[in-house]
């Protein structure tokens, strides 16, 4: 079992920055893909973010590119996603997940959950 645990949620102006984190126990972390999923109100959970177990893979959906930026310290076991010049349309529930494959950009995909954080982004 990986149990995950996000922080870091809050609400930003848009054109600001938050930092996620996403601590996680139980067996080796960095034997898992992290992935950051978000879900806004009345809409399907959608892929994020992923990060190899080693770190030195990473993938972004186009929507985000060049605006976060996904990493994680395997010595802490947690995992991190850096969120720039935030807009509007970012507000939503973001999760940390794990799984074992790599790039899985289905929720169903996905071997452990987080409960999620909130982050609101005013206009």
């Amino acid at each position: 079992q990986v149990q995950l645990v996000e922080s870091g949620g809050g609400l930003v102006q848009a054109g600001g920055s938050l930092r996620l984190s996403c601590a996680t126990s139980g067996r080796t972390g960095s034997n898992y893909v992290m992935y950051w999923f978000r879900q806004a109100p009345g809409k399907e959970r959608e892929f994020v973010a992923a990060i190899s177990g080693g770190g030195t893979r990473t993938n972004y959906a186009d929507s985000v590119k060049g605006r976060f930026t996904i990493s994680r310290d395997n010595a802490k076991n947690t995992g991190y996603l850096q969120m720039n010049s935030l807009k509007p349309e970012d507000t939503a529930v973001y999760y940390c997940a794990a799984a074992v494959r790599w790039l899985v950009t289905t929720p169903g995909g996905m071997n452990y959950w987080g409960k999620g954080t909130l982050v609101t982004v005013s206009s």
